[in-house]
């Protein structure tokens, strides 16, 4: 996997404890692009220790319940799986923001919070290292269905799309790109996050799409009636 100007290969090229930035409704895929409004103190104080360092920091969710809710706290309780970013640009608004770009590595497992002397979080984890092999399935996606699937997305919400750009996407792209901007909630977002390969994310994408589809059909409907 190439995240900016770094080769990540094997377990070796992957930090054992990192910094952890808890973002609900987020997903990070690895070899997609986040960018992130920086601004709270503590998590200045991760972006400047990354730099330092690294640059990694991990992109996790709050745990949810079945409802999608997320608790409301300064220390929630966290998702077993996330993403590794990499810093790959870093801008200063003046007014004590940072604007910061992560591309994604790979997914990881957390395996217990690490007590540190700082105000953000830190976890040790394990890394799911074939997310690093540039040999991911993508052969397997259907791609007819993903591509139909988005543009009655498209249609239903009166929305457009680069055609041209989309059809000369990758299909693990596509399926990334996709899943990244769906404007689905956590408990999706995370279902996505956790599909053990990309045939399994793109199959999940189409399912969801096609179920928030028909529930705006039945509301539609319903409004009607």
């Amino acid at each position: 996997m190439l995240a900016g100007n770094v080769h990540y290969r094997t377990q070796e090229d992957i930090p054992e404890q990192i910094p952890v930035f808890p973002l609900s409704g987020a997903l990070l895929l690895p070899g997609g692009q986040m960018p992130m409004n920086i601004f709270e103190p503590r998590y200045l104080e991760l972006i400047d220790d990354a730099m330092a360092s690294d640059r990694i920091l991990g992109i996790i969710q709050p745990q949810f319940d079945a409802g999608g809710y997320v608790e409301k706290c300064d220390c929630p309780k966290l998702c077993a799986v996330g993403t590794l970013g990499r810093i790959t640009s870093l801008s200063e608004t003046g007014d004590g923001r940072y604007i910061i770009s992560l591309i994604g590595i790979c997914r990881f497992r957390m395996l217990e919070e690490v007590m540190a002397r700082k105000a953000y979080r830190r976890a040790s984890i394990a890394p799911f290292l074939h997310d690093l092999s540039e040999d991911n399935g993508e052969e397997n996606v259907d791609r007819t269905a993903l591509l139909t699937s988005f543009r009655a997305y498209l249609e239903a919400n009166e929305l457009e799309a680069d055609w041209e750009s989309v059809e000369q996407a990758s299909n693990s792209t596509l399926v990334n790109t996709m899943s990244m901007m769906a404007p689905y909630g956590p408990a999706e977002k995370q279902a996505l996050l956790e599909a053990p390969d990309l045939k399994t994310r793109a199959d999940t994408l189409i399912a969801i799409t096609e179920i928030a589809l028909a529930r705006d059909n039945d509301d539609y409907d319903t409004v009607l009636q």
